[in-house]
């Protein structure tokens, strides 16, 4: 494998129903909204853990309003639960610290083994893995990459880091892997001119070009992916992994959960979504990436 390195810019870590720390250099940025507070009455409490697809405080604000609605319309008390990385969170799925999650980091053939069933996903068009540079930059194909630093969120970042770093080795194009804990990490290397390139999500970076009007180049791009999966733990009784999925469905058909779901999309600048049901089926593109995937990214 090429060298490979961790940027020094990662958020502060937000847990639950925490107020998020802003990194440094968002210091003037509000602080994100605190997640909802429930009855005693309504246990057990359940963690919900997201892949981190935007930094810290992003990703809390997005996903706090969704909490509170989903909880209150199914009766079951659900608290987010974020690492200061992706890689971080989805190490709370793997410890099976949490019950319920929003991630793609879990088809993995060995990982398909510890039972977790989607649920749900977000309506859209499918993500793809993209290589990216500023729109201004003199690279125009892959090869204008070796020997450069490219930024990527994270190691479990299949989408992002995985797909798009399997074709960089598949061409032989020797980069230095800098991994800045989240994609708006990723993209604020690029922009520093501290990363020639960013490994990235296609929705992901169409939202940052919504949200800085930065301009980006787009100089490799994967087949579809499915996006993220609503998934939930086998240990989560039945009827209350059914109870969430229903609750995160009707989101759309209720004038309260269209406004939080509106409210989410403004602020991340993507195209309105509802969750919408999904199953094993619909992820099949993840497990062929992984029947053919290089050995050094297993």
């Amino acid at each position: 494998m090429y060298p490979t390195r961790t940027a020094g810019l990662l958020a502060a870590c937000c847990v639950a129903h925490a107020a998020c720390a802003a990194p440094a250099s968002d210091s003037a940025a509000p602080q994100a909204p605190s997640a909802p507070a429930l009855s005693p009455a309504i246990s057990p409490v359940y963690q919900f853990s997201p892949v981190n697809q935007y930094n810290v405080q992003i990703t809390a604000s997005y996903w706090n309003p969704i909490m509170e609605y989903v909880s209150q319309a199914s009766g079951v008390m659900i608290r987010l639960k974020l690492g200061r990385t992706s890689a971080d969170t989805t190490s709370f799925v793997l410890a099976q610290e949490v019950d319920f999650a929003f991630t793609n980091h879990l088809f993995a053939p060995e990982r398909s083994r510890m039972g977790w069933r989607v649920l749900a996903r977000r309506s859209g068009n499918p993500v793809r893995s993209q290589i990216v540079t500023l729109a201004n930059s003199p690279v125009r194909d892959l090869a204008g990459l070796a020997g450069a630093d490219v930024a990527f969120p994270g190691p479990e970042a299949i989408v992002a880091y995985k797909v798009s770093y399997a074709e960089l080795l598949r061409r032989a194009v020797p980069v230095n892997v800098v991994f800045a804990g989240n994609m708006d990490g990723a993209f604020a290397q690029l922009v520093s001119g501290k990363a020639r390139a960013v490994g990235a999500n296609s929705q992901l970076a169409a939202s940052f070009m919504a949200r800085t009007r930065q301009p980006l180049r787009v100089l490799w791009q994967s087949e579809p992916f499915t996006d993220l999966a609503l998934m939930v733990s086998p240990r989560v009784p039945a009827a209350t992994a059914e109870a969430v999925a229903r609750a995160f469905t009707g989101m759309a058909d209720d004038p309260r959960g269209r406004g939080v779901l509106a409210e989410a999309a403004a602020l991340v600048k993507t195209a309105p979504f509802a969750f919408v049901p999904a199953s094993e089926a619909d992820y099949g593109a993840y497990r062929e990436f992984y029947g053919r995937i290089p050995a050094s990214l297993r």
